[in-house]
Formats: C-alpha cells, structure tokens, sequence
C-alpha cells in the first residue's frame, strides 16, 4: 500500500490521492474488497504520512524501497512519440475533438487535438469536431467560433461536425429509458443535502420512489412544469463505492436559460457525464483519447446500463506548463481581474496568445508528438517549444536590424554609404535592402555599457570605429577603417536618419516557481529599428538581429516570441 501511495505523491507533484491508491489496492487484489472500509482507513493512515514529506523525499524513498515504480514512472515519461493505437482497424477508427464551448481554445486542447488528427491520418479514419455545448450559461457564439479558427489554424482538418445541443432529444429518449430500467431516478433534494448524503454513502428519500412516480415527474420536467432547482435526475450508482463520481451523480438538470443555437427551446440539459456517452454511441466513436481528469468509470458505468457496446479508452495526464495555468478556470480570472490584458494576452497559453507571441502550428505539433502523452503528472518547460519553434522559422524570416535601449552614437569621419544588406546570412531567396548611413546612428545601448573610451568596435557589417567619448544616452567615436579586424566587439546600429521608434513585448511566465505572480511577466523594451520594418504586415514574424525572433503586432510595435 506504501508503495501506491508514494508513486501517487510523485506522480501529483507530492500530493497522493486516496481514493486512487485505494482503488489500485483494490485493483491489484480483489480479495480484499470486502474488506473495503478496513482498507480505505489503514490507506488513510499510509496517505497521511507520505504526504507529509516533501516531494523530493517522496521520490528518495520510492526509489529505495521500491524501485521497480520509479523505473516505471521514468520509463513512461521516458517515451517519445505516439504508440500504436490499441484495436484500431485502419479505415474504421472514428474519433472526436469535444470541446466545451465556454472559454476560448487553449495550447492544452491544440495538443489534445493534434493526438487525435495525427491517430486519425495514421489510421485513416474519422474525426468529429463536436461541440459539448449542453450549459447554456457558459456557452457561447465567440467560444464556437474559437474553435473553428483554432482548429484552421492548425491545420487539423475534421469529417464532420455538430453539436451536442443538436441531440437533445435523442439524448431524452436515452434518459427515459434509465428512468424506466429503474437506473435512474427524480430527486428534489437541495444541493447541499446531495452533497452531504453522497459523503455520508446515504440514499436520499427520493431514491425509492417507484418507476412510475419518476417517469411522471421526467415528463413534468420537459413539460416545463418545474422551475429551475425544483428537480434533477439522478443515476442510481453505488453509493458505497470510493469513487465519489458514481454516488449517484447528477445526469439531467433544469436551466432556463436561452442557448445560442436552440434559444428557448429547451430547458432540460444533460451534465457532461451522460451526454458524452449518448454522443459517442451516436457517432460511432470506437477511441477516446482525453486528459484524465473525466470520470471515466462513471461514463462506462452508464454505458453498461444503455446495453452499449465498450469502447476503447486512452487517458493521459493534462498539458501543463511552467508558470502557466492552462484551465479555463484558471485562465477566465486572469481577464476578469485585469491581471492580463485579455485573452489574446501573450502571456496567456489561449490559441490566440501564442499566435500573437509568434509560435507557428508546426511548431505545437511537433512539440506534441515529440513529447508524446503519458499518464503521470508533467509540466513542460516553455523552452522547449521554443527551441522547436526556432528550429522552424529560423531558415524562412528575415533578419532586421534593431537597437534596443538605443543610444545616438556619431562616428567622425566616417564616409557616406548606401550598404546593400542580406536578409538572411544563407537563404539569398529571402532578397535584400539598402541601409544609406551618413556617420549617425543609434546603437544597442547594451552593446556600449562595459566599453571605454580608446576600445576599438565594429558596427556589424559596416566598418570599424574607436570609442571617444560617452554619456547621456549620446556617444562618440571615430571611424577606423572597414578591414574586418578579428575578435573585435560588435555592435549593432540602425541609421539615425531613417529609424523608426518601436516599442516590444518581452513576455514571460505568469507565476514564479513558488506560486507567486511574476510581476515582471511583461516588460516593455523600447528600441529604433531599420525602416524596411514598414513593409512588413501584423502577423509576420521576423528576427531582430542579435535580439531574437519577434511577431508584428502593430504599425510599432512587435511581441517577442524568444530569443
């Protein structure tokens, strides 16, 4: 039991759930299930003591007693890449992308999708993009929509597509025959006494009500003879099992509430959990590939009550990454408070706040499939992205010159010239322009603080010039031939006479490693750079020379995606 317990800590960031380590004990050895309560208080004890070291001798210890889980664990996340699909039949898997149209499309989902799109090109199959649009509170047009351009964006490409408020009243006939089967039952108890009952393992008084009386009170709800709250159906679960989710949960509720596609037309709304059952079955799914947060012995407990056939399910652990939440719960108080300038924020992981910092979709789906999906806990460093993503533009964008924290430096002597310049160092294709210099020039004022006056630089490929004097935000210094001299220090330049102001987003990390708000998360780097930056349109990506790649995001301003 101390073996579960301390590889569930590990694999929750030091954090073990009982319920799970139960039920793996339970798993593992059936004979003691009837012996559950004795179990789950022993494992109590077990879960306490272990949650109570850190997480680093969480992991000494799984390692010394039980190396066996470590090597496991490691071996898991260890893996790169997407595994062969269990079952799959090439030309018969049909899989789905089931958003839940209530937030705005995230890097976590992108993910998510991208493992379904590439299953479904290796199989060749089909793959719903499917709407899980059954709270008409959250729901809304911009949500849909988000998707759709998201998934574009992407270039993930889906058969065929619909939404789940489309299906209420298939999904009714479906809740009619649980009321009728006996598997389900009308429950008129408060939120808080269903709350208390289920932790308790109580029946509510409602649960003996017989068939008819049910299926009396069903119709009423559809009927619109009850106010919202007045009555929910519930499923009849085990309410002695360890997993709180089949306590007779929740499957059909009363909100009166309009919706965007079905307006008023229907007040009876399924929950999550009973909806995505009926859907799958509707559709045809035979894989589903999901994060593991949804309460999957739940779906298949309904399943089973429906007489339907099972399906093949594939969990792995959410997308999570360093100093970033990714949850809409997470992400929607970040807007509402004002922390981050909107959804689109480059600080935010939403589709539309890594477009804006530069991040390209080959980029997202190489990342994916290089780090694969696994079922233990892991946050990824944005970094990595990065470097793929550099990999990526690096040969197509141009090179700009760009000045940050510009001082005006004034080399004397120096001839005119008009400089024709590369874009790229290699890729020639990318074309060329002409920077006109007449000794004037403001410089990355980085670039000068560790220089004194005498030191010998080289304006990057310009000429040499010998540093006389500076101060002020204003240099001076003399030309010193064009010769390349070796080992000289570079400096970069724009032409004071055709600059152009530019302001950059530099964003980082929302969250310090110890929980905290990175009040520095966006920072604003002011800086001139060459006038051919006029030509270019919002969304293009370019690199600043000696600076790191940057997205236009106005007329004057860019964000920086990395260095």
């Amino acid at each position: 039991m101390e073996k579960y317990a301390l590889q569930n800590a590990v694999k929750h960031s030091g954090r073990a759930e009982l319920g799970a380590v139960v039920s793996k004990v339970l798993g593992d050895t059936p004979s003691l299930r009837s012996m559950a309560k004795d179990v789950a208080k022993a494992a109590a004890e077990i879960v306490g003591a272990v949650n109570a070291l850190t997480l680093q001798q969480q992991t000494a210890a799984l390692g010394e007693k039980y190396p066996e889980m470590l090597q496991e664990r490691k071996a898991e996340e260890g893996r790169v890449g997407l595994p062969p699909l269990e079952g799959a039949v090439r030309g018969e898997v049909v899989l789905r992308l089931p958003p839940e149209p209530s937030g705005y499309m995230h890097i976590g989902h992108a993910m998510a999708f991208t493992i379904n799109s590439e299953y479904r090109t290796t199989y060749g199959g089909t793959l719903w993009l499917r709407f899980e649009d059954t709270n008409p509170r959250k729901v809304a047009e911009k949500y849909y929509e988000s998707f759709r351009e998201g998934l574009a964006w992407l270039t993930i490409k889906w058969d065929k597509e619909k939404s789940v408020s489309s299906d209420l009243d298939v999904i009714y006939g479906y809740a009619t025959k649980l009321i009728a089967d006996g598997n389900a039952y009308a429950c008129a108890c408060s939120p808080e006494t269903v709350k208390k009952l289920r932790f308790e393992g109580t029946p509510c008084p409602h649960r003996s009500h017989s068939v008819e009386t049910n299926l009396s009170i069903w119709q009423g709800m559809l009927a619109r003879k009850y106010l919202e709250g007045k009555y929910v159906i519930r499923l009849k679960g085990d309410l002695a099992s360890l997993d709180y989710s089949l306590r007779d949960p929740n499957i059909l509720r009363i909100i009166d509430h309009p919706h965007p596609i079905t307006g008023s037309k229907y007040v009876v709304w399924p929950t999550y959990d009973f909806e995505v059952v009926v859907e799958d079955e509707i559709c045809g799914v035979t894989h589903i590939l999901r994060s593991s947060e949804f309460h999957a012995d739940l779906q298949e407990t309904i399943r089973k009550m429906l007489g339907m056939k099972p399906l093949h399910l594939e969990q792995f652990s959410r997308f999570n990454f360093k100093g970033t939440p990714v949850g809409k719960r997470y992400l929607r108080p970040l807007v509402e408070e004002g922390v981050v300038t909107g959804w689109d924020d480059p600080r935010m992981p939403t589709i539309e706040g890594v477009k804006r910092r530069g991040i390209i979709p080959e980029a997202i789906k190489q990342f994916t499939l290089h780090v694969g999906y696994t079922k233990t806990e892991h946050t990824f460093d944005w970094s990595l992205l990065f470097a793929i993503n550099r990999k990526l533009l690096d040969p197509v964008s141009k090179r700009l010159y760009f000045a940050p924290d510009p001082v005006r430096l004034t080399v004397e002597g120096a001839p005119r010239l008009d400089e024709v310049l590369q874009y790229h160092p290699t890729e020639k294709e990318l074309g060329s322009r002409t920077l006109a210099t007449a000794g004037v020039f403001d410089v990355a004022g980085g670039d000068l603080e560790s220089m004194k006056e005498g030191d010998l630089f080289r304006l990057i490929e310009l000429y040499n010039a010998r540093l006389v004097s500076k101060g002020d935000g204003e240099a001076r210094a003399e030309f010193a031939g064009r010769d390349l001299i070796k080992d000289s220090k570079k400096i970069q330049w724009v032409p004071a006479e055709s600059g152009r102001a530019i302001e950059v987003l530099e964003p980082s990390e929302l969250y310090n490693e110890d929980g905290s708000m990175n009040k520095d998360s966006l920072r604003v780097r002011r800086g001139v750079v060459e006038e051919s930056f006029a030509g270019l349109q919002v969304g293009d990506i370019v690199q600043f020379l000696r600076y790191g790649f940057v997205r236009v995001d106005a007329s004057d301003r860019c964000v920086r995606a990395h260095s």
